[in-house]
């Protein structure tokens, strides 16, 4: 129990780092986002030329040797990144994948993500999806209350 405490812990302290490291270079994240594959981003970052970054989080080997998924990202990024901490055996990389090590609050990028547009049709689609989730957040910030309402109105029908 102890340890899934420290690695939820390290998850969510690589994932403001990456967060941070986004924000100061102009990328707008949004975290835990929904892709129309069902898959989950950790992170999926809008790049300053309209483009969007994947950022995937690691808090140890073992959580990245137990991931499958991670290629299901690459359809829905134009790059892709992970970002581990400073104890993370950074040789299990990929080569292929673009690299964040996480210090403290902050995160510096190791290795750039090889560039691998995706087609202009679910570029639309996706950052439609993005809109939908960043405002729908910003909202239930706004009105906690009115979300609730939302969640049980839905709940009913």
């Amino acid at each position: 129990m102890a340890q899934d405490i420290t690695a939820a812990h390290r998850t969510r302290a690589v994932c403001r780092a990456a967060a941070r490291f986004c924000g100061l270079r102009g990328w707008a994240p949004v975290t835990e986002m929904p892709l129309p594959n069902g898959r989950r981003a950790d992170i999926l970052a809008l790049l300053p030329d309209g483009g969007f970054a994947v950022v995937e989080v690691k808090s140890c080997a073992r959580d990245f040797l137990a991931d499958a998924k991670w290629p299901d990202y690459r359809d829905y990024c134009d790059r892709l990144y992970f970002a581990v901490d400073l104890d993370f055996p950074q040789e299990l990389i990929p080569d292929e994948v673009g690299l964040l090590v996480a210090d403290g609050p902050d995160a510096a990028l190791l290795r750039d993500a090889p560039a691998h547009p995706i087609a202009p049709s679910r570029r639309r689609a996706l950052l439609h999806r993005y809109a939908v989730v960043a405002a729908g957040r910003l909202a239930a910030l706004q009105d906690p209350a009115g979300l609730a309402e939302l969640r049980a109105a839905l709940r009913v029908e």
